[in-house]
């Protein structure tokens, strides 16, 4: 089959569920509202099928027997009910709350309101953040300064030796 004869046969094949679907709905005595309820679009599966009513997608195939629709998963659907049972969680927990304490052990003093081992911000005027950092007193200057010579005169010294290694070789 050529592409553009797969895409006849889908047509027809719409066409043909269409029009089944009507007389079925011609027999029942449908109300005028209903007319025009779905809307067909071929897919190469077979047709895809829209009710205008419900707003309901369903993918409708051939298969050994005939014709069958299946519905599409509907996010919306999951969604909403998975707001739902939110929903009521909440209502239950807040009801759980209006009861009163449940909480056992002692309740008898406040917890604390800050947690110890956490340190306190810096008090902090509107609109004014200054970071203040403590100086280095003489001492540590002096200790840094004594570390900087030490590692020095060590990194001249090793320079001195490895230049006598190097010249004693030549």
């Amino acid at each position: 089959m050529r592409p553009a004869t797969s895409s006849i046969a889908s047509w027809l094949a719409a066409a043909a569920l269409a029009a089944v679907m009507a007389t079925s709905g011609a027999a029942q005595s449908a109300p005028d509202s209903e007319n025009g309820r779905y809307s067909m679009t071929p897919i190469p599966e077979g047709v895809l099928r829209l009710d205008t009513r419900t707003g309901t997608v369903s993918t409708c195939s051939r298969n050994g027997t005939g014709w069958a629709c299946y519905a599409v998963p509907d996010e919306r659907t999951a969604l909403d009910a998975e707001i739902g049972r939110l929903q009521g969680e909440v209502e239950k927990l807040k009801g759980q709350l209006a009861a009163g304490p449940t909480v056992s052990g002692k309740i008898d003093e406040p917890m604390p309101k800050s947690d110890p081992l956490k340190k306190a911000e810096p008090k902090v005027a509107e609109g004014d953040r200054k970071i203040e950092i403590p100086l280095p007193s003489d001492q540590d200057v002096d200790r840094v300064m004594s570390f900087l010579e030490k590692a020095w005169r060590r990194l001249i010294d090793m320079a001195n030796r490895v230049q006598k290694d190097v010249s004693g070789r030549i």
